[in-house]
This record gives structure tokens, sequence and C-alpha cells, in this order.
């Protein structure tokens, strides 16, 4: 089955910044428990679920002849890309500073 190319452009971007808000929001409970694995578990899943979306575009993609290759594709493929980057880069800012500095 054929997956379409649209979660990937449009549901990539959202999972971003979905993190990134609700990584905002468990700061103050991962501060009062002293524990950050909330925050490490809501990155993952997102960077997961922003590959999962990718990957089948990226593939159909790359099995394209250069003839074939359309750049809804190729657009969807780099947005999910750049996406799951973000997602990795706000996961190394909960790896690097504690959710209790001021």
């Amino acid at each position: 089955m054929l997956m379409p190319n649209w979660p990937a452009l449009l549901l990539t971007p959202s999972i971003a910044l979905a993190n990134a808000s609700v990584a905002y929001a468990l700061v103050t409970p991962a501060c009062a428990s002293q524990s950050t694995s909330t925050l490490h578990a809501l990155c993952a899943a997102s960077l997961v679920a922003c590959v999962v979306v990718t990957v089948p575009v990226a593939r159909r993609l790359r099995r394209a002849t250069p003839a074939r290759r359309h750049f809804v594709d190729q657009l969807a493929s780099m947005a999910g890309a750049l996406s799951a980057l973000v997602v990795l880069v706000e996961w190394l800012a909960v790896l690097m500073v504690s959710p209790c500095a001021a």
C-alpha cells in the first residue's frame, strides 16, 4: 500500500511544534519531581513519530526515476527530515539544561 506524502509534509512540523509546547509545559513537573524521564520520553516519541512518517516518502522518492520525482515528494521528505532535526535539537536542550535552571 502506498502511503500518501501529506503526513510527512503536514504532520511532522506539527509534531515538532507540539513537542516544543508539551516539553515546555512539562518543565515545572519535571523540576518538582527532579526527573527528566518524561521529557526524554516525549522527545524520543516525537523523534520516532517524525522518522516513521518520513521514511516511506523518502523511500518512494529514492526508488523513483529522476523523471518521475515529484516536487511534493521532495518537499515532504525535506520537511520530515527538518522536523526530525528540530526534535533532535530540542532533545539536546533537554539533555544539556536542567529543568530547574532559572
